[in-house]
């Protein structure tokens, strides 16, 4: 049957379970570990060629990447609240520009008048 300390790929494992059948057993969690073999290779991850390494390695690169999805949401909520911040900031930045104007408004519309009422004061003097 081989050594099930040296399987390194999928293919390996699936002639590990011919062999073992062809003599009337099975490889303990044979499917287990031929899923496992499947993920491992999908994320470019090399067997370490025992069963229970192939279990602990499967579950730190599950635990990486489920880290790394986590991380792509958090940042698609950042941008995807970033553009309502910016319209806020913008309509705020507005509101504050438009007091300035009334302000200003206020102060020249007072400043005329003054001036206005000046002249007609010193204009009836003379």
């Amino acid at each position: 049957m081989g050594d099930l300390n040296e399987i390194k790929s999928i293919e390996e494992l699936r002639k590990a379970q011919a062999a073992a059948q062809a003599q009337g057993v099975s490889i303990t969690n044979y499917e287990q570990w031929e899923e496992i073999l499947q993920d491992l290779d999908t994320a470019g991850v090399q067997s370490t060629g025992s069963f229970a390494g192939d279990v602990q390695l499967h579950s730190q690169v599950m635990q990486q990447i489920e880290l790394m999805v986590e991380q792509a949401q958090e940042a698609q909520k950042q941008q995807a609240t970033q553009p309502k911040n910016d319209e806020s900031e913008k309509l705020n930045n507005k509101t504050v520009q438009d007091h300035e104007q009334v302000v200003k408004a206020n102060v020249a519309n007072g400043v005329s008048s003054d001036i206005l009422a000046n002249y007609m004061k010193y204009y009836h003097l003379f």
